[in-house]
């Protein structure tokens, strides 16, 4: 695809704000950590769909860390952004953060990079436009995002 079509990485950013509910709490009290997961893959959809212009799947969750527990009635916000895209992969980089209803300042939970693929009518890949960096930050995070996707790649060969 040409550079004309180019997409930015503020035009496919996504966020997606979600109270905890009791119904996602674990044994522990804590919200479970599959339901984290799941939000992680609806941002990171949006994110990649609206780059791709077109329907995406998720190939692989990479690094995914949870950094401190999410409590039921905590506000949650998972803010995705495109860091990498390829031909016609795509990788997301999902940050969290929780606060609570009483005011404490948001503070991150997790983060996780997803790879998402762009997928035609019959299920198979198809181009994706090229993403357009305009910040040095986003050059230094295409550029680990590009390493990380050729590690993937090396450890899909290797099994």
């Amino acid at each position: 695809m040409s550079t004309s079509n180019a997409c930015t990485v503020s035009q496919s950013r996504a966020s997606v704000v979600r109270l905890m509910v009791p119904s996602d709490a674990n044994f522990m009290g804590n919200v479970f950590g599959g339901v984290i997961l799941s939000e992680i893959d609806r941002v990171a959809f949006i994110t990649a769909n609206r780059h791709a212009k077109t329907l995406c799947v998720t190939a692989s969750f990479d690094r995914v860390d949870f950094l401190a527990p999410v409590q039921v009635s905590d506000v949650v916000d998972f803010d995705a952004t495109l860091t990498w895209v390829g031909r016609s992969s795509m990788e997301v980089w999902v940050q969290v953060r929780a606060e609570g209803l009483s005011g404490t300042p948001p503070h991150p939970v997790a983060q996780a990079y997803v790879t998402m693929v762009a997928v035609g009518s019959d299920g198979r890949p198809v181009p994706v436009p090229p993403l357009a960096l305009e910040t040095p930050e986003e050059h230094a995070r295409f550029a680990a995002g590009r390493e990380r996707m050729e590690a993937r790649r090396r450890t899909r060969h290797a099994t």
